[in-house]
């Protein structure tokens, strides 16, 4: 989308993190907001921090009827939706032996079907504009798997497929479609994810403790990056160092993606044999 003035944009997850600076950085461009998350209370806070249009609501990502009936609303306050943010998300540790079915689906019902819901829901609104654009979030973990992440990373991968194909069907259509893998944001998603059904809480203390190694991004300076990847219509958008690092090792050696990840939260020296020197390389 070249023009954010005006647009009425629809962000998920607008509680909290990249989706509450996601609201601020679009209504600062001029763009009129549709804001939903579960947690009302945090989506209260969100928009006394705008001042621009604001229609908030309290939905549930995973109940298509719910996501439905907040389009229809959208259309009924605003006409039109030009804007398109499917940013709500959950995590989940533990390995797949310590995770319950259950967990899974808790985590698929968000992280995947959030996206399809409000995609299904708003695509025919978006369809009717001379200029659209859907905004999908996966992660760097959209881009490799790391062990204990197995959950997460195949909604994440789930995503990025999804979005994929998206593009492709929509490409004859004003409807763009951008992807978006941050790396290691500073939002409370990780503090807040849930424990598998059998994992262990000092395991989970310590990814979480190696995932802040990974350079570390705002919410806000994450926001400012996928507002210009939309004005740019830019089809995957990267945020963060790390993520450019470990898409670059996953295009060039894919078996080394993991070991790449591995390094960087860690913080170790990097070496040759896990291509965190020639992914670094090729990006400069």
């Amino acid at each position: 989308m070249n023009q954010l003035r005006d647009a009425v944009a629809v962000v998920t997850g607008a509680a909290s993190g990249i989706g509450r600076a996601l609201a601020i950085e679009l209504a600062a461009a001029g763009a009129r907001l549709a804001l939903a998350d579960v947690n009302s209370a945090g989506l209260k806070e969100t928009c006394a921090q705008l001042k621009t249009d604001v229609l908030s609501r309290e939905v549930d990502v995973g109940d298509f009827a719910g996501m439905e009936a907040f389009a229809r609303k959208v259309e009924q306050d605003f006409g039109r939706a030009t804007l398109l943010v499917n940013n709500a998300g959950v995590a989940l540790y533990g390995t797949v032996a310590e995770v319950s079915v259950a967990d899974i689906q808790w985590l698929f019902r968000v992280n995947f079907w959030g996206v399809v819901h409000g995609c299904k829901a708003f695509l025919p609104l978006l369809l009717r504009e001379p200029e659209a654009h859907i905004v999908n979030m996966s992660s760097v973990f959209g881009l490799v798997a790391p062990g204990g992440q197995a959950a997460y990373a195949a909604s994440k991968f789930a995503v990025r497929g999804f979005t994929e194909s998206l593009r492709h069907e929509l490409r004859e259509t004003k409807v763009r479609v951008s992807c978006v893998h941050p790396a290691g944001i500073q939002t409370s998603i990780a503090e807040n994810a849930r424990l598998g059904e059998k994992a262990s809480a000092q395991e989970a203390d310590s990814f979480r403790e190696r995932f802040k190694k990974l350079t570390p991004t705002s919410a806000e300076h994450a926001a400012r990056i996928i507002v210009r990847g939309v004005s740019r219509n830019k089809q995957r958008i990267l945020i963060g160092a790390d993520a450019y690092r470990v898409d670059v090792i996953q295009r060039v050696a894919p078996s080394r993606g993991v070991d790449a990840l591995a390094a960087l939260m860690e913080k170790r020296a990097p070496s040759a044999s896990d291509g965190v020197s020639k992914g670094a390389d090729a990006i400069r």
